[in-house]
């Protein structure tokens, strides 16, 4: 009795090409779902995903300029209006520097 992967007959490929197709859907761990290719494991973020954290800085920054904003047409303190775009320009730097790490980390 011929194997599952064995040739039937000279130049009938049937067998091997059933055989590999059947083994090529089975999924293992640490490959990649559609091409097979192996995915390496990166010590990183477990606790929050990347997008979160893009997803955080972002808001953070829109939080703070809606409160700048929000201040100035009051008419509330020029002072504290300096120190809200102050902070909304560090928070962005900040999450330009978590948007690059993490465009550098994927692409790794």
């Amino acid at each position: 009795m011929p194997r599952d992967n064995a040739v039937t007959a000279p130049g009938c490929m049937a067998g091997a090409i059933g055989a590999s197709a059947r083994l090529a859907h089975v999924p293992t761990p640490n490959r990649h779902p559609l091409d097979g290719t192996m995915l390496e494991r990166r010590p990183g973020l477990h606790l929050m995903s990347s997008n979160t954290l893009v997803l955080v800085a972002c808001l953070a920054v829109a939080v703070i300029l809606v409160l700048g904003l929000a201040n100035m047409m009051r008419g509330g303190s020029a002072s504290v209006s300096q120190r809200l775009m102050r902070l909304r320009v560090l928070l962005q730097f900040v999450a330009i520097v978590i948007i690059m790490g993490v465009v550098w980390w994927r692409s790794a």
